[in-house]
Order: structure tokens, then sequence, then C-alpha cells
């Protein structure tokens, strides 16, 4: 980079220092004293020092330029600071640290299927750089088929590991789909199962679900899976004061039974930082009675309805059979899915699922892709 043109200007609570860019730019004492590279231990990876314990706020004694670097001798302490300046131009402009998770998605349709990312599960436990455009696959589409997977339990809690730890819900750590006597959840039925994301009455929903098929030999139980974010995009284009409502106001969910009363409540379209839609939340068998206000009701509940009437239109619609040995995974607060009626009787239909955080899954691909902030 270009030398700078003049010394560092001390001023109040921060100093002026010239970048490559022939412009002056200013820091703040306490950011520049808190961010000194030896306030940070590189085993550990976390700051070491601890600015609380300062008596007085940090100034100077003096600044200067030496080679490539901002040399500071703070006042006050025994204390000598040297930063990179290109390190410094990397933060002359306030903003958040680039992210190599956050990654634009791509909206899918009903016609998706034969385009679904598919991968063998022996080659994501054994190739990172599978593991890695798995996971890419599903930070893009949120929806992703394995093959391959070994019939057993501990496949699934293997696979899962792969991206982060088991996150328990109210249900437990794992939760098997077939046909129960007394149901405690019309998943555990023959029934139809409309669209809906898992577990709405937690109030953090876990992000990432894994649905591994041991067994489907029944007649129907066609799945059917909707990406909510291409439904949710179009919603904002058709019906902009809908969409206002939805990503707006917040309605209950619940879960009860006889050991358990769970609530939450939660917009139905989910908006990330930047502002686009990244999810849903939406289950009608898990929706509570909602409680806002009647006035209000006169135009949210239209809105809603339009919303649930577009979540079931075939152009959003994929519909396929699940095979034995095939793992759904899915982002839990973006795809939406449920399944049709099947004969119980007909034949053996298993499912074994867990679910992981999708925090941990961004974790895990920044760590296969980038090095961090602290290098080699």
């Amino acid at each position: 980079m270009n030398a700078p043109i003049a010394a560092p200007v001390l001023k109040e609570q921060g100093l002026d220092v010239i970048l490559s860019d022939g412009q002056p730019h200013y820091f703040n004492y306490y950011w520049l004293r808190d961010n000194c590279p030896s306030s940070f231990n590189s085993s550990t990876r976390e700051r070491s020092f601890d600015i609380f314990h300062l008596d007085d706020a940090p100034t100077p004694k003096a600044a200067e330029i030496v080679g490539d670097a901002l040399e500071i001798v703070w006042s006050g302490e025994d204390h000598v600071t040297f930063f990179p300046l290109s390190w410094l131009e990397t933060y002359a402009i306030a903003g958040p640290r680039k992210d190599p998770a956050d990654l634009p998605r791509e909206a899918w349709y009903g016609d998706h299927f034969p385009k679904v990312p598919r991968f063998s599960q022996p080659e994501l436990m054994a190739d990172p750089e599978v593991r890695r455009k798995w996971i890419e696959a599903m930070l893009v589409e949120g929806f992703v088929i394995l093959t391959d997977m070994p019939d057993s339990n501990e496949a699934l809690t293997e696979t899962a590991n792969l991206i982060g730890q088991v996150r328990p819900t109210f249900f437990g750590d794992y939760f098997d789909v077939k046909t129960y006597i007394n149901p405690t959840n019309t998943a555990y039925t023959s029934a139809a199962l409309e669209l809906h994301t898992d577990t709405p009455a937690e109030e953090h929903a876990p992000g990432v679900q894994f649905l591994h098929c041991r067994a489907n030999t029944v007649q129907g139980g066609e799945s059917l899976y909707a990406d909510g974010v291409a439904v949710a995009n179009d919603f904002r284009q058709r019906d902009p004061e809908g969409f206002k409502l939805l990503s707006e106001v917040s309605i209950p969910f619940y879960c009860e039974h006889d050991d358990y009363d769970m609530r939450s409540r939660q917009t139905v379209i989910e908006l990330d930082q930047h502002g686009e839609v990244s999810g849903l939340t939406i289950s009608q068998h898990m929706l509570d009675i909602i409680d806002l206000d009647q006035a209000l009701l006169d135009r949210y509940y239209p809105a809603f309805c339009r919303f649930g009437r577009m979540l079931q239109e075939e152009k959003y619609m994929m519909r396929f059979l699940m095979k034995s040995g095939e793992c759904m995974v899915f982002d839990n607060h973006r795809i939406v899915h449920g399944r049709a009626a099947y004969s119980a009787t007909s034949g053996d239909r298993y499912l074994r699922g867990c679910y992981t955080d999708r925090a941990e899954m961004r974790s895990t691909y920044r760590a296969l892709v980038s090095e961090g902030r602290f290098k080699a």
C-alpha cells in the first residue's frame, strides 16, 4: 500500500490517520486499545485483555507511523501498540465483518425435485470438501437429499454431527414418525399433514431438520415440500400490505399435552439483517387462538389466509415419495413440509428425525472455507 502522507493527528477521543486512499480516517482510543494485537491469545483465539480494568480512559502519549504500521505509546501504562496499516484499512469504514456464510438464497419452485442437490452420506463422512458443498447447498437452497444412509440410529447421529450437535426439543433428542395407537402429534398418525414448520411453539425453534427414511412401503404418504422464501418473496410483490403484517406482527403458537405446555409468539414471515426473507414460522395445528385486537384481525386474518393459500399453490409444491436409505435435510425456518395421507395397514412407514441449529451449520461452513481472524 502507499505510505501515508502525514503523521497521525491526535484528538480528544481518537486520532486521524491517512490510509492508502489518501483520506484521513478516525479511530477511537478505546477501540484502538481494546483491539491491540496483543489483546488476543493466539491459542484460545479469545481476547485476554480486559479494558474494564483500566483506571483511566486510554490516551496516547505519542503516535507515529513506523514503516507500514501505526505505533501508539499509551499514557499511564507500560504498553506500546503496533497496528499494521493494512489491518486498519479493514476497519476504516464501520460495518460487520464479512461473513462467508452470508450467501444469497436461491428460491425454488414445485418443479425443483430433479435439481435437488444430492450427496452420498459415506462421502460426506469421508471428505470435508463434499461437506462444504452440502452445507453451501443448505445455505443457498435450504433443502438437500442424502443418499446411501446406513439403516441405523447411529448413522443419523453421525450425519447430524457433521453440522453441529443434536439439538433437543421438548419431544426429546430424536423423534420417530410412525403410526401410534394413542398419538400426541398429528405426525404420528396416517392422516394428511398440512405444510408447516416444526416446533413453532418453542421460543427458538430448531433450525435444521433431518428426516431419515428407514422404511416406506405404504400406499400413499407422498412427501410435500415448498420453499417459504419463494412463496414469501412472491407474496411481498403480490400483497405488500399483507407481507408487512405477517413480517411485523407476532402471533401465538402452542403445543400442549399432559406434561408440557409450550408457548411462543412468532412472526409468520422471518426477515434477516438485510431485510430479505429468511424463513417462515407456520403451523395450523399448533396455532394458538390469535389474540390480536379484533380490529387488527380485520386486516390480519385475510392476509394470513391469502398467504396460506399461496403456500398450497401447485406452482410452489414439490411432491415425491421418500425412499428407504434417504435422508431429507432442510432448513426448518425456511422449508415448509407435509405429507399426503397413507394407508397404515398397507405396509411399513418409519422415519427417524432430529434437529441441529442453523448457527452451528453456519459456524461449520465458516471453519471449512476460511481461516477466520487468526491465521495459522
